[in-house]
């Protein structure tokens, strides 16, 4: 009777034990499902699709983007965070929101507790533009026209880096507009060509393309130095705002209980794409630089909470004021 209560118990440990094993090794065996919490035409959609190529090409499989905006990206994050199953086969490419809006807003889910870091993909300076035919060619000149004229800004949505960006830049500058959220970048485009919004601060890889096009001017760039890619653009430090610096970083979570070993599976993954000359080739393009953390899960979890604990000292300060 004991032996067989111990071969039962070792058969009971190896289903429970080798069988998560097992399953991590044999992950993925189906299409994944890749959540986008924006808006199509914006930074975050283009840059998921592209991990999204990559990253299935790496993993043998196919990953299919959904778009889920609103809400600042919330909406998406919490569907990843409350709704979808910790299998490894929902996962979330999304932004500094997820770290911003902890500090910002009352969030109906936890970021920190019901998400894990898996990877860090990319930062990305702002480009402050303006219609092509505005009269504004310098950051100066939106600062003066503010005292006379009622500005508008444009943002991928409340809470989001190119709101915060905004809302910085008016605190150090000492100048007044009135923000207007959309749910994503892209979709503020056309009234900004129309002139209907003032500005917008929109990171460097969706910004570029609208500059080249001719459609919109670039007034300054939100990185410390000038852009390698876009050397002709000041940066809003030199403008009159020293030390400024904002960057808008992307990267991947999951679901806080997704399995360790599907976890390790995904980072391995993503870290071969971003490594690849052909991924380093596109963020050079769009003036990408790699995000400051280490290749790991647990450095890109480190990184997202210092992020958090920068923005709740910043609220904590009163350089920033809460949503809610």
């Amino acid at each position: 009777m004991r032996r067989a209560i111990l071969a039962a118990f070792t058969l009971i440990t190896i289903v429970a034990f080798g069988g998560g094993l097992a399953h991590g090794q044999t992950y993925p065996n189906k299409p994944i499902t890749m959540v986008v919490p924006y808006a199509a035409g914006g930074t975050a959609e283009v840059l998921g699709r592209i991990l999204a190529q990559q990253l299935g090409d790496v993993l043998g499989q196919s990953i299919v983007v959904e778009i889920k905006a609103g809400a600042g990206s919330m909406i998406g994050a919490e569907y990843v965070a409350k709704i979808a199953k910790p299998d490894g086969y929902t996962i979330l490419f999304t932004g500094n929101p997820i770290a911003i809006n902890v500090a910002l807003m009352n969030l109906s889910f936890d970021p920190v507790k019901d998400l894990a870091p898996v990877a860090g993909i990319a930062a990305f300076p702002s480009i402050l533009v303006t219609s092509a035919t505005s009269p504004y060619m310098t950051l100066a000149d939106v600062i003066k026209a503010s005292k006379t004229t009622h500005l508008t800004f444009g943002s991928s949505g409340p809470g989001t880096h190119s709101h915060m960006s905004g809302e910085l830049v008016k605190a150090m500058s000492h100048f007044d507009m009135t923000h207007v959220p959309y749910k994503g970048s892209g979709p503020v485009y056309p009234d900004l060509i129309a002139g209907r919004i003032s500005v917008l601060f929109d990171t460097s890889a969706s910004a570029i393309g609208f500059i080249n096009g001719g459609k919109v001017r670039a007034l300054g760039i939100t990185s410390k130095e000038r852009s390698k890619a876009t050397p002709n653009i000041p940066t809003i430090a030199e403008q009159g705002v020293p030390g400024f610096e904002a960057l808008t970083w992307f990267g991947v979570f999951v679901p806080s209980s997704t399995p360790p070993a599907i976890v390790t599976h995904l980072e391995r993954a993503i870290y071969k794409v971003v490594q690849s000359p052909a991924f380093a080739s596109r963020l050079d393009q769009w003036a990408g630089l790699p995000l400051p953390a280490e290749p790991t899960a647990a450095g890109f979890g480190r990184f997202y909470r210092n992020e958090v604990q920068d923005w709740e000292k910043l609220v904590r300060d009163g350089k920033v004021k809460r949503l809610d």
